[in-house]
């Protein structure tokens, strides 16, 4: 980069991606939207050699960010990976920053075009990384509550076998996100893959309870509601003590038939037919 430069891009996405080609050592990501988060998150993911990225942003970003299972576990991967460190600002921030070791690149979104504008004047640089990590050593750490998707995966396969994690991770990937948690969420997938092979209600809230992705209680509380909708069933499995289990059943044919990679879209269909 030459002491002063610019670019301009169709999407921050975009503009990212090119921000970072080729960048190696340690970044700070300062008061990224949600939107340029969420692409931060998968070009580091994607990279085969990622910078260490220090990301500091609003809570609010951060809440955003935990409130969606897929992008939250790829994030907690990164975390755990030692790629991504992220902190929620205890100051306002105004400008959109990439800071690395060489340059200092303000991120603007402007109708429709995001435009880079850095420098790599030695002196700035230098009185920018020293600004900006001292923010950074202010800031509030944030906990994601989130476990790595990779580790859930994992997981899933040592308890239930290969096609039960492979199902899983087929639906995550073409739903993309769990924000919208009236269609499905990370905990309805679970219960949906179990229910598609017929696994007992107890055991996959325990396996969800244990890895971190929620309590029994809210497995519990999501297969209710998946009952009412008519996306599950349930049966009774006596056992030598106590109470009988429940087995898992899908509730409508078609989401036995459907291709796995077509579950949220039967899902949809099945949900909008019903009357209000």
């Amino acid at each position: 980069m030459t002491t002063a430069s610019h670019s301009i891009e169709t999407s921050v996405d975009e503009s990212l991606r090119a921000l970072l080609d080729g960048e190696v050592g340690e970044i700070l990501a300062v008061n990224f939207s949600e939107q340029a988060t969420s692409g931060l998150v998968e070009i580091l993911t994607e990279s085969e050699e990622s910078p260490e990225v220090r990301l500091l942003v609003d809570e609010d970003v951060l809440k955003w960010l935990r409130d969606d299972f897929v992008l939250a576990s790829t994030a907690a991967e990164l975390i755990e990976a030692e790629i991504l460190e992220i902190r929620a600002a205890t100051e306002d921030l105004e400008n959109t920053l990439l800071v690395t070791d060489e340059t200092v690149v303000s991120i603007i979104i402007s109708e429709g075009l995001v435009g880079a504008l850095g420098t790599d004047d030695a002196e700035f640089v230098e009185a920018a990384r020293e600004r900006w990590s001292s923010v950074w050593e202010g800031g509030d750490k944030f906990d994601l509550r989130t476990p790595a998707r990779s580790r859930v995966e994992q997981s899933l396969g040592e308890e239930f076998g290969s096609e039960v994690e492979s199902d899983f991770q087929a639906v995550l990937d073409s739903l993309g996100s769990t924000r919208d948690e009236t269609v499905l969420d990370e905990v309805g997938v679970s219960l949906l893959v179990a229910a598609r092979h017929e696994k007992l209600l107890y055991d996959i809230s325990k396996w969800g309870e244990d890895t971190g992705v929620a309590s029994k209680a809210t497995f519990s509380r999501t297969k209710t509601r998946l009952e009412e909708q008519g996306l599950l069933e349930t049966e009774k499995v006596p056992i030598d003590i106590g109470r009988p289990r429940l087995r898992l059943l899908v509730g409508d044919e078609r989401l036995r038939e459907a291709d796995i990679e077509e579950l949220p879209s039967v899902v949809w269909e099945l949900l909008s037919a019903v009357p209000a």
